[in-house]
């Protein structure tokens, strides 16, 4: 069973009305049939499906209590589900009390079945496809962002941005404040890169404190330069009063050894598409990864972008073109 099966849940073994079984076909969706609530959470829990279709017409009692065996699973409450339910008001009041996705009636029709079904869909995958901290898109987007601006033979910047000292500052504070640096991170990348490019814009999350963002190229500069200072500027009030004024902290190594931590910092790396031709979203995942790896090797927030064309690609390592407010041009 892949992702891209269908389970329906049948516990008298009916066959689905004839709306659900066209638009079935039409997605080219292979069906798993079971007729039990131990059966549904087996196939659910092997492999997350596209979604389950419970049948609760003529079996509602059992229908109902396998959907939300389904729902209470912290693994396969995340698949979207169907509830086919009777045409009556109670069942259908009972269907979304068990955290049913979706609720049709019995003998609604073929075109509103199919409407209902594919806004299911949509929300699942955006639901799915969002970083939950942080409400960003997550790698599946990133990636097909990235295919996008490919075939649309433009010139855009991948940014990979990463956090300094960040492993460190959740060891002496705690997690729940490490996620809320994430979340300030998020906010500024979204709103620089939103509040200088709009639309031309994407910023998703690819976890923890790692992000990418992609603009035009002619942006590259206003944007990063806007996200090293804005984060500059509030980063420290996230640290004690004495943290804060001394400007960095004592932490322990693996070693147990006490030195001195820094403040937390931000290095982006940048990749363009200028002087280099990149066949799939992974060569520049790839080479995005290696300069956001460089410019943490340096001090200080700063921002990296790698000048280097195909040819040149492998001849050494890259220097850093922008940091902060200072560029050094290659």
């Amino acid at each position: 069973m892949t992702h891209t099966t269908a389970i329906v849940f049948a516990p008298d073994g009916q066959a689905v009305p004839d709306s659900i079984r066209a638009w079935l076909e039409k997605h080219r969706l292979p069906t798993a049939r079971v007729t039990t609530a131990d059966e549904l959470m087996a196939a659910a829990l092997r492999s997350r499906p596209r979604l389950a279709i419970i049948d609760a017409r003529t079996h509602p009692v059992a229908g109902l209590k396998g959907c939300q065996r389904l729902k209470a699973d912290s693994f396969t409450g995340i698949v979207p589900a169907i509830v086919l339910v009777r045409d009556d008001p109670t069942s259908f009041a009972a269907a979304f009390d068990v955290q049913a996705d979706e609720v049709i009636r019995e003998g609604t029709d073929v075109a509103e079945v199919s409407l209902r079904a594919e806004a299911l869909l949509r929300r699942s995958d955006r639901d799915t496809y969002v970083h939950p901290s942080t409400r960003l898109p997550g790698g599946i987007e990133i990636e097909t962002e990235i295919a996008r601006r490919l075939d649309g033979d433009h010139l855009f910047a991948a940014c990979y941005a990463d956090l300094d000292h960040f492993k460190e500052y959740n060891d002496r504070y705690s997690y729940y404040d490490g996620d809320r640096v994430i979340r300030i991170l998020s906010k500024i990348l979204h709103d620089v890169v939103k509040g200088t490019v709009a639309e031309r814009g994407f910023v998703g999350h690819i976890g923890g404190d790692d992000f990418l963002f992609v603009i035009p190229v002619e942006a590259v500069q206003e944007v990063c330069s806007e996200i090293v200072s804005v984060f500059d500027a509030i980063v420290p009030y996230q640290y004690s009063e004495q943290d804060r004024r001394a400007g960095y902290y004592f932490g322990k190594d693996r070693r147990g050894q006490l030195h001195k931590v820094p403040l937390m910092t931000v290095s982006i790396g940048v990749v363009t598409n200028e002087r280099r031709h990149f066949s799939h979203p992974s060569q520049v995942s790839e080479l995005a990864t290696e300069m956001k790896s460089y410019a943490k090797s340096l001090p200080g927030s700063v921002f990296t972008i790698d000048r280097r064309g195909d040819v040149a690609a492998d001849e050494g390592t890259p220097r850093p073109s922008g940091a902060a407010s200072v560029v050094e041009e290659q």
